[in-house]
């Protein structure tokens, strides 16, 4: 094993890659060991990125940008000019990049030591993109600069964009997120939160995918009888949404032409097993409805018990006069291709 410094003992000195490292814990991590997400903090008017006429300006702010290995530099930067915009192409419009960049040569063996803003031409062309700066730079970006053609306004009508600009938080904050890019990362652990400016809503990594409060997730129900019932070539399909301990369940159902219908009382699954009450009779109502295409509606009642893990489906009185029932093979009706039903019921969960 080999032993490390930690912070603030007597007696002890630190390298600077050392302090870096450890200010890594500080900022929100990218999902790597001992990684670290890079940006400016929500809610920083700072590292702004301007233009006056053709000069490229950039505000005073400062800014957190990591180095895999290397932990994380801050900078802070004084109001900077990086540059003077590339003339336009006389055909093709082009995308420029301003970013920030440190200097360190003992990783990128530039020479130097500092931190500051730089502009980078890209490549005039029918389908631009913005031009990615050298491997061994330490960099986080802060805009990019669309030139039109001189056909299409010249320089004069280039326009900045901030969508590649980053923010980053703390462990454990809260993230806004608005660019594509950053909405189609996945999330570092279960549990992790974020604010959504597109959907405009907090979401929550659940391991597989970013889930708002309410939102709607697909499940796959079980089909059930005492003779078990198989789905063929017909449709089966669950959703649901939670809401604290409140779960609001659907299921649809087409049957198919290779369909079976089995015998006895059908149970579907529901997505999460029902709370506790205090007499296992007692329950949850929910809203069904049975379809022959063309022929007839058959409205109906959902019920859950206390601890139940299905739900069944109970008819009220019958056309011919009959008395109703719970759902099987000729419940409502004698099921057959094409016959169709949905589901809905709303219960507490355990």
């Amino acid at each position: 094993m080999v032993a490390t410094d930690p912070l603030w003992l007597p007696s002890l000195t630190y390298d600077e890659t050392e302090l870096r490292k450890m200010d890594s814990a500080l900022v929100m991590a990218d999902g790597t060991a001992g990684g670290a997400r890079g940006g400016i903090r929500p809610g920083d008017t700072g590292l702004a990125v301007t233009l006056a006429g053709t000069t490229v300006n950039v505000s005073a702010g400062v800014a957190s940008v990591p180095r895999s290995g290397q932990g994380v530099y801050r900078a802070q930067l004084a109001a900077t000019s990086p540059g003077t915009l590339a003339a336009a192409n006389a055909s093709f419009s082009r995308i420029d990049l301003v970013y920030l960049r440190v200097w360190d040569t003992a990783v990128d063996s530039s020479g130097l030591r500092k931190a500051d803003t730089v502009y980078l031409a890209g490549t005039a062309s029918g389908s631009p993109v913005a031009p990615t700066p050298g491997g061994t730079e330490i960099y986080i970006p802060l805009a990019t600069i669309t030139v039109p053609s001189t056909g299409g306004g010249g320089t004069g009508a280039a326009t900045v964009s901030s969508t590649v600009r980053q923010v980053t938080v703390a462990p454990g904050g809260i993230l806004p997120v608005s660019s594509t890019a950053d909405i189609a990362i996945n999330g570092t652990y279960v549990g992790q939160t974020r604010y959504n400016t597109v959907r405009g809503t907090l979401e929550t990594w659940n391991g597989s995918a970013w889930v708002a409060p309410g939102d709607w997730v697909t499940y796959t129900p079980v089909w059930t009888a005492t003779v078990n019932p198989s789905l063929g070539n017909g449709t089966l399909i669950g959703k649901y949404s939670l809401l604290g301990k409140t779960c609001h369940a659907r299921i649809n159902f087409i049957a198919g032409s290779t369909t079976t219908f089995g015998g006895g009382e059908y149970k579907y699954r529901l997505p999460f097993t029902a709370a506790t009450l205090v007499h296992i009779e007692l329950g949850w109502c929910g809203s069904a409805l049975a379809i022959r295409p063309g022929l007839s509606y058959h409205p109906s009642i959902v019920r859950v018990q206390s601890q139940g893990a299905d739900c069944k489906v109970i008819g009220p009185l019958q056309a011919d006069g009959s008395a109703g029932g719970t759902w099987g093979q000729n419940t409502p009706f004698t099921w057959a291709n094409t016959h169709q039903s949905n589901i809905s019921v709303t219960y507490e969960i355990v």
